[in-house]
């Protein structure tokens, strides 16, 4: 049996030599960019709410909320956490996430849909014959009980917005949708929903059973060409900057090299 995620064949498609890194070679960096760490700190805020919600029949103030919040940050923060765009520190981060989480809860209180689970994992069959298998977990899975149909919201704290096409056709919980039809009924109505915390709304879609399906037939071939490669070159993208592995790639050495050079070259061009 072969494990897959969504996160291990992006990082495939984003960049071979990362993938070879962090997926074969099992190097595992301590770094970590400031983005992805407050991403995991309100992730991890969000989840504490509806399960404290839900063991106690009763919602969290947001002073409590804030509480944890501030508490996990100092907690989890270290010196490997690292700021990459300039003229910005750890503080500003911090408050950002405190503006995401309390325009959440303002919007979304009292809480009243009904949360089945939080980070909850799901395993989908791609392949009986090949035995593939993809494992995800879910930010937070409603059930609607007036509609029975289940929602997959999942939690963003990119600042970027991407086009509504682009929901249409994302894989990750398109993905989620299948796991959550095979744990609850295939005639089940599933509900695709992204909470852009930065901009404090909410976008929608959905799939259809075909386009499930094909997916899965997508997914399987993109697995045939992973496991079929044998040469894993880098890919240069405006991601370079925030990746772990940037001090150990060939591409981003070099790159670096030759804008060092570029300045030693204009400042002996200054002193001539």
């Amino acid at each position: 049996m072969t494990m897959y995620s969504h996160s291990k064949l992006s990082t495939f498609e984003q960049c071979q030599l990362k993938f070879k890194y962090r997926y074969l070679d099992k190097i595992i960096s301590e770094t970590k960019s400031i983005e992805a760490f407050l991403g995991t700190i309100v992730h991890d805020t969000l989840e504490w709410l509806y399960i404290t919600k839900s063991k106690e029949n009763e919602i969290p103030s947001i002073d409590k909320i804030m509480e944890h919040y501030a508490n996990k940050w100092e907690e989890d923060d270290n010196e490997n956490v690292l700021i990459i765009k300039k003229g910005l520190i750890k503080k500003d981060y911090f408050n950002k996430g405190i503006k995401f989480i309390l325009d959440y809860y303002m919007k979304h209180r009292p809480f009243d849909e009904k949360t089945v689970g939080v980070e909850k994992r799901i395993v989908i069959d791609l392949s009986e014959s090949e035995g593939h298998k993809i494992q995800g977990y879910i930010d937070r899975l409603v059930h609607n009980p007036e509609k029975d149909e289940y929602e997959i919201h999942d939690y963003k704290t990119s600042n970027f917005l991407p086009k509504k096409a682009k929901f249409d056709t994302d894989r990750q919980l398109a993905l989620y949708s299948i796991g959550v039809k095979e744990l609850f009924g295939k005639d089940k109505n599933v509900i695709l929903i992204w909470h852009y915390l930065a901009h404090n709304i909410k976008i929608c879609s959905q799939r259809t059973d075909e386009q499930l399906e094909q997916l899965k037939k997508d997914i399987l071939e993109l697995i045939h060409k992973i496991e079929s490669t044998t040469e894993f070159p880098p890919n240069k993208s405006a991601l370079c900057s925030w990746c772990e592995y940037n001090s150990m790639c060939p591409l981003f050495k070099k790159e670096v090299s030759n804008i060092k050079q570029n300045t030693e070259e204009k400042t002996l061009d200054i002193w001539d």
